[in-house]
C-alpha cells in the first residue's frame, strides 16, 4: 500500500481537473481525495496497491484536456485508511 499527498499548480481549477481526478480514481481503486485550495493548486491524496497508484500518478500528471501542469509536489505520507475517494469542498 503506498499514501501519496500532491498538490498540483498551473491552470487546474475551472477545467473539470477535480472531476477527471475522481473518475481514474475509482476507475483504478485508488482511495482518498481532491481538492481545490484557494491558492490555485489543486491537493490530491491518492492511498492504494502501489502500481494503481503510480498509475494514478500519471494520469494527475497529464490532467484533462484543458488543464496545464505546471509543477507537482509529492511526498509518501503515512497510510490513512481513506474508504473510498471523495471531491472536497472548502
Amino acid at each position: 500500500m503506498k499514501t501519496l499527498r500532491i498538490y498540483v499548480s498551473g491552470s487546474v481549477q475551472g477545467v473539470f481537473f477535480r472531476k477527471f481526478i475522481k473518475d481514474n480514481a475509482d476507475k483504478l481503486n485508488v482511495r482518498g481525495f481532491v481538492r481545490n485550495l484557494e491558492d490555485g493548486r489543486v491537493e490530491i491524496l491518492l492511498e492504494g496497491k502501489d502500481d494503481n497508484v503510480k498509475e494514478m500518478l500519471g494520469v494527475c500528471k497529464t490532467g484533462p484536456k484543458h488543464a496545464d501542469i505546471k509543477n507537482m509536489e509529492i511526498r509518501e505520507i503515512r497510510h490513512q485508511d481513506f474508504k473510498g475517494f471523495k471531491v472536497m469542498r472548502l
